[in-house]
């Protein structure tokens, strides 16, 4: 019974998934690239970054920020993958 109902999953749902699969990896990709690498903050404050706008604490915050989004973005998508792995299969 729970097959039958499984097998009866449209076509639109399993390209809804892909397109989400594609624009969580646009999103991956936009926020990594965002972020500042380890190395900026010993080259800040050698040449004064610490007093930009951002300061010490407020690019900390942003890093942060782009930090968790990373992750939830990341199991974001690998659940997305996942279910669409498990779609295609039980459809096929």
């Amino acid at each position: 019974m729970i097959m039958s109902v499984l097998t009866a999953i449209p076509p639109a749902v399993i390209y809804i998934l892909g397109g989400l699969i594609i624009a969580l990896a646009i999103f991956l990709s936009i926020v990594i690239a965002k972020q500042s690498g380890k190395e900026e903050g010993l080259s800040g404050t050698i040449v004064g970054g610490s007093e930009s706008y951002f300061g010490k604490n407020k690019g900390a915050d942003k890093n942060a920020v782009l930090a968790k989004l990373t992750i939830i973005g990341s199991i974001l998508l690998v659940v997305v993958s996942a279910a669409l792995m498990i779609l295609v299969k039980i459809s096929f």
